[in-house]
């Protein structure tokens, strides 16, 4: 009778500590919830917005090279070409803050002993290099405002001694100006989609939580072709220089914005 009784006890206190390892695990377990998920409900959305527009200005770049024997003399000769192809801009319209050097060098030029290979290889060279001249290098890049003159510019230019005519774009000279437009529609266009979660989600927005916008929303170029093209004179073995047809087409500046919204 004793020993039934106190197995009774045992079982009794044994429940007890069930019930309260349960309850202090659900009590636990409600403030962990209350924790995760006790802050505001936010929504994230993206907006686009792009513009199109016609360039307005064309650029491009060019080099004026000599390899002489003395450096004063390669230097003068780059002056020289340089000096007609400037004064050309000038009479075509080019205005002077629009013409830039970007770099110019003067290299010494080297001859290096010769050596003979053979089937077991190449020897060392031996012997000190020859110094036999000089090359200097002005680059120059060039700002056309008339488009429709970037062709016949680009010719005349490599018809009088320039070398390495390259990099022309297209581009607009106030892009500040669309990108702020672009940048507008791509706000208002993430404030449309915030609406429309919201309402689908049965929730209404509270405030804006966020925001952050894409960088490098550069514009790209459409519809651009056309290239220096030489053609022979009917009545001469002399090649002439055709100004190129290059179409500027259009620029799309684009923008991407991310808004987070509060939600109730």
């Amino acid at each position: 009778m004793f020993q039934e009784s106190s197995i009774r006890k045992v079982g009794v206190a044994i429940g007890g500590m069930i019930i309260i390892a349960l309850a202090a695990y659900t009590y636990y377990t409600i403030k962990q919830s209350q924790y995760m998920f006790g802050g505001p409900v936010t929504i994230s959305v993206v907006g686009k917005g792009e513009v199109f527009a016609t360039p307005d200005i064309a650029t491009f770049s060019f080099s004026v090279v000599a390899k002489e024997d003395e450096a004063v003399t390669a230097q003068n000769k780059v002056s020289e070409t340089s000096d007609t192809i400037l004064a050309y801009l000038e009479e075509n319209g080019v205005e002077e803050k629009d013409v830039k050097t970007e770099y110019y060098n003067l290299t010494p030029r080297y001859e290096y002993p010769e050596t003979v290979c053979t089937q077991w290889g190449c020897p060392p060279r031996s012997g000190e290099p020859k110094l036999i001249g000089y090359e200097v290098m002005q680059n120059i890049s060039v700002k056309i405002r008339d488009t429709s003159k970037a062709g016949e510019i680009i010719s005349a230019v490599g018809s009088r001694g320039a070398l390495n005519v390259s990099g022309l774009s297209f581009t607009i000279d106030d892009e500040e100006i669309l990108v702020a437009e672009a940048r507008e529609k791509a706000i208002n266009d993430a404030q449309e989609k915030g609406r429309v979660l919201a309402k689908s989600l049965n929730a209404h927005i509270v405030r804006m939580t966020g925001y952050w916008e894409e960088q490098g929303g550069y514009p790209m170029q459409y519809g651009i072709g056309g290239g220096v093209n030489m053609m022979k004179a009917e009545d001469s073995s002399e090649m002439m220089v055709r100004p190129a047809a290059l179409p500027s087409g259009e620029n799309k500046i684009s923008a991407q914005v991310n808004i987070s919204y509060e939600i109730k």
